[in-house]
């Protein structure tokens, strides 16, 4: 018998995209799991049993960090910050990005003490994955990876269903604020998504609301609303917070264009997902975000507002002119598929079990 241990402990956080991939990859690597292979998941004590009867589950404890009892052939990490390891085990890490090199608000210091963290971890995996090209470029110069423990780009998929969209919105306050066309952002409300310059589009654009669906705890959220105060747009701006699958779902499908001018991502879970509904995506071309997007979605080449509003217009007519684009663009985002990834995954675990001799 085979064992892995997969460390899904970012449940715990299920609006996260680190949580949409420890849920959607783990139920798929349970469906497509080998009969000769249990597994063992690392979960918050709430999400237990979440991947069903069939595997084994130990309870993630703060009080337990580093230290996970039994013994396993292959431990994967679903993310590279996991505060869990087991020595005795052949570890595969999974990295996401290395968005903090870019961040103002970390000193050179803590820049330096978080690579080291993370140099820490790569020295003692056995092999590592990335959700991006571009993420597999920034590992490959800002850290040291031996010629033996090559990097293996396995990007995340798409699971929304545009089939299981509800006919009206669950949360009350779109209900009530979306009777207008909108743009539609989706993640979180942070400096690194740049989401401060849609603001002029509401100038721009007079007969739509924009609506920024995400957590919105950072101080930036609170700018944005004072900036739009002073734009006098703040009554056509809606920041829910947080919202549930029906109201994404819902959201992505009455939305008129998808906008996301990130300044960094390690994969841009959100594009594909608009894609996926056959709307109009115009993003950055910064990072991962063209991987996802490909030929297929808009570009803003810079984040002047006359130039946002322009590419946005430009791109609204190409779209509503071409019937053929949404249907390209729904076949670029099922590209991303999580059956295809998990498969990927076990390719790799029964590699790595071949070359242990087990």
């Amino acid at each position: 018998m085979l064992s892995l241990f997969i460390d899904a402990e970012r449940l715990r956080d299920l609006n996260s995209g680190l949580g949409q991939v420890c849920l959607h990859l783990g139920r798929e690597l349970v469906r497509q799991r080998p009969d000769t292979w249990p597994l063992t998941f690392l979960v918050p004590e709430d999400k237990v049993g979440v991947f069903g009867p069939e595997v084994e589950y130990i309870k993630a404890s703060w009080m337990r960090k580093l230290w996970i009892p039994g013994q396993y052939d292959l431990w994967h990490c679903l993310h590279q910050d996991s505060a869990y390891r087991s020595t005795r085990s052949k570890l595969i890490l999974t990295i996401h990005d290395l968005n903090f090199l870019e961040r103002p608000d970390y000193s050179a210091g803590e820049k330096a003490r978080k690579l080291a963290r993370l140099q820490r971890n790569v020295d003692q995996a056995t092999a590592l994955t990335t959700i991006s090209n571009y993420t597999a470029s920034v590992v490959k110069k800002e850290l040291h990876i031996p010629d033996n423990k090559p990097v293996r780009v396995i990007t995340n998929g798409v699971a929304v269903n545009p089939a299981e969209t509800p006919d009206e919105a669950t949360n009350a306050v779109i209900h009530l604020s979306a009777q207008s066309p909108f743009f539609l952002f989706m993640g979180v409300i942070h400096p690194k998504k740049n989401v401060l310059t849609l603001l002029p589009l509401l100038e721009a654009f007079p007969d739509y609301q924009l609506i920024l669906a995400g957590p919105d705890s950072h101080p930036y959220a609170q700018h944005i609303r004072e900036q739009a105060q002073k734009l006098g747009v703040a009554d056509r701006l809606v920041m829910p917070g947080p919202v549930d699958e029906p109201t994404k779902l819902w959201l992505y499908s009455h939305c008129d264009a998808f906008l996301f001018p990130s300044l960094s991502e390690g994969f841009g879970l959100p594009v594909a997902e608009a894609m996926t509904f056959g709307k109009p995506v115009f993003i950055s071309r910064l990072t991962s975000l063209p991987e996802v997007g490909g030929k297929e979605a808009y570009y803003f080449d810079n984040f002047e507002p006359e130039n946002m509003a322009q590419t946005i217009d430009e791109g609204m007519r190409d779209f509503a002119q071409n019937p053929l684009r949404e249907e390209r663009m729904k076949k670029r985002a099922a590209s991303f598929s999580w059956p295809d990834v998990a498969k990927q995954y076990w390719d790799l675990y029964q590699e790595l079990a071949g070359d242990k001799g087990i």
